[in-house]
């Protein structure tokens, strides 16, 4: 299992996931480019002693590692029709969640199997990394059961 961020901009929220992805063992990818540099104040802050424990690796965009990662890639996405707990996750799928500001173009959501967080009516977003622990969450406890 692995978790991705598509071109994230906020580096607070990437600090979160990585630590997210440090204290569940998961590898976290990052499809840049990105608005930040890891050395932000605000990526250590969030990700705090934590960073150390957490195998990030970049990919220059989202066709290259597309071609790298060998598994299905799972998008987290509210066009998504098929709710994340009715999804059967593999132990080689890789999460992926969308730029905070847009997700992810529509050619790149049709290369992906999108799962979505059903939420009430008339509120727009969670927060990525809440939606990242969610999504996780319920992948390993799929995959531990």
């Amino acid at each position: 299992m692995k978790l991705c961020l598509f071109e994230p901009e906020i580096p607070q929220n990437v600090g979160t996931i990585a630590r997210l992805c440090a204290c569940f063992g998961v590898e976290l990818h990052i499809i840049e480019p990105i608005s930040f540099l890891f050395h932000d104040k605000r990526f250590k802050r969030a990700g705090m002693d934590y960073l150390s424990k957490v195998k990030i690796k970049c990919h220059d965009d989202f066709y290259k590692f597309k071609e790298w990662h060998n598994g299905r890639i799972i998008l987290s996405d509210i066009k998504a029709s098929t709710a994340y707990y009715n999804f059967n996750f593999q132990d080689t799928d890789c999460i992926m969640m969308g730029k905070e500001s847009s997700g992810v173009p529509d050619n790149i959501f049709d290369l992906c199997m999108p799962v979505v967080i059903p939420m009430v009516e008339n509120v727009r977003s969670l927060n990525v990394a809440v939606s990242a622990a969610i999504v996780l969450s319920e992948a390993i406890r799929q995959l531990h059961n």
